[in-house]
């Protein structure tokens, strides 16, 4: 059998943890941050768990666990 392939895009923008969780930085803070509020930076700081449901279609495209 071919190897499964691996999205490009969910492979950059998603990690998966040790326990298998899915890790993925906050969404909204590529640009634009002047019209956001000081909360709205704040609270998207660093990254944050996706919930499971969420998770098993981002893991369907990581056939590998990258």
């Amino acid at each position: 059998m071919p190897k499964m392939k691996t999205k490009a895009s969910v492979k950059k923008r998603f990690k998966i943890t040790a326990s298998g969780k899915v890790k993925v930085a906050a969404a909204g803070k590529r640009h634009g941050m002047i019209k956001r509020s000081n909360k709205f930076i704040r609270d998207a700081r660093g990254t944050m768990v996706l919930a499971d449901q969420d998770a098993k279609i981002v893991k369907k495209m990581m056939p590998y666990g990258d």
